[in-house]
């Protein structure tokens, strides 16, 4: 998998969504940045017999807004789950949820840290590795990821929510994403063709088998959490089904130029090592190779979706209790099947379909059609 493709994951992955609290019945609540000044009260609480959380009660002072200044009392843990990683030190920046229950009554909640210092610098020693290691096509390919972020947070996100076809919205991003970043990447070429247009083919592939395999599961758009509140979202009218069908073709598209990229160099390598092979010998060959990475790169598209689905799968291993197969019937665990069977044979197709172009465009047929 491309670093690229690693770091848009890892860029995505960065929404971080604040718990509400059981006694939340607010009818205002806001968020602050604030620095820890003093800790007032620590302990341990029971939740559950046998069970016990860190308790915390601190002095802190806001950081941001027009309240930047002013001195309040925050609790960490209470009403809210907390763990060991979550305690605080005098000087930590965290967030605190400032709820006021419909009796105006303000509490303020411990929910996270403010990490945004440490992101800046890792994104900074990424960016250093890649120019230093990479050199100018390390350099493109960073502009490449800037763009496909953008065209994520401007079009895809936007377009999405007012109400236009997920779908629709999907493949139109993607194909933006799909030649701005490859051709910055890797130069506007032949070999860079090649791969452009086995991931175009691929990538509607993959689409029309996610499109077939959703509906024939049957799945909703609501075995996440976050579709969940998406759903319970006031004002909002939103295709959850159209949404997870997009989340597919998006997180295809990452995999795909990756191996499809691969596979054109493979066949463009053969050839300037041996230019009297044939078309058949050129796809062949090239498929060999392809086979390998087909085995390698499907081997890490399970694992990565196994890693986020992590937490997931140990939830239903404690619970016990439960044969697979009804594990494997919940939707929760049904869409990341689909998700990963989907993504695997988009990446199985994507390989004999570069090859074929490749070997094509490195044909003596070719050769004289553009002549």
């Amino acid at each position: 998998m491309s670093v690229k493709t690693v770091t848009f994951g890892l860029i995505l992955s960065l929404t971080v969504s604040l718990a509400i609290g059981v006694e939340t019945v607010a009818a205002q609540e806001t968020a602050h940045e604030v620095v820890v000044k003093r800790i007032v009260t620590e302990r341990k609480e029971e939740v559950t017999p046998g069970v016990w959380q860190p308790y915390q009660e601190v002095e802190v002072e806001i950081l941001t807004g027009k309240d930047k200044g002013e001195i309040l009392m925050a609790v960490l843990g209470g009403d809210f789950v907390s763990t060991e990683k979550q305690i605080m030190q005098v000087g930590d920046k965290v967030v605190v949820s400032h709820n006021r229950a419909v009796d105006g009554t303000d509490k303020y909640y411990v929910v996270d840290f403010v990490r945004r210092d440490n992101l800046l610098i890792l994104t900074l020693i990424f960016l250093v590795s890649v120019v230093v290691v990479g050199g100018i096509r390390g350099v493109t390919s960073f502009l490449g990821l800037v763009v496909s972020f953008g065209v994520l947070v401007k079009f895809i996100l936007p377009q999405i929510l007012a109400g236009s076809n997920p779908v629709w919205v999907a493949i139109i991003g993607s194909m933006v994403i799909l030649f701005t970043s490859l051709y910055l990447a890797h130069g506007l070429n032949r070999k860079t063709t090649a791969a452009v247009m086995g991931t175009f083919i691929s990538l509607f592939l993959t689409a029309a088998l996610a499109w077939a395999s959703v509906n024939m599961t049957r799945l909703t758009g609501l075995g996440s959490e976050e579709a969940g509140y998406l759903a319970m979202s006031g004002g909002i009218n939103l295709n959850l089904a159209g949404i997870l069908l997009a989340g597919m073709i998006i997180g295809s598209l990452g995999v795909l130029d990756d191996i499809t990229i691969s596979q054109a160099a493979c066949v463009f390598e053969l050839k300037a090592a041996n230019p009297g092979q044939s078309f058949k010998q050129l796809f062949y060959r090239g498929l060999r190779i392809g086979q390998d990475h087909i085995a390698s790169v499907v081997n890490t598209l399970v694992l990565a979706y196994a890693g986020v689905s992590l937490p997931l799968l140990l939830l239903f291993v404690v619970s016990g209790g439960e044969p697979i197969s009804s594990l494997v019937n919940r939707e929760m665990i049904a869409t990341e099947v689909v998700r990963t069977l989907v993504g695997s044979i988009g990446l199985v197709a994507a390989v004999p379909i570069t090859t074929a172009i490749a070997a094509f465009m490195n044909s003596s047929t070719f050769k004289v059609e553009r002549s």
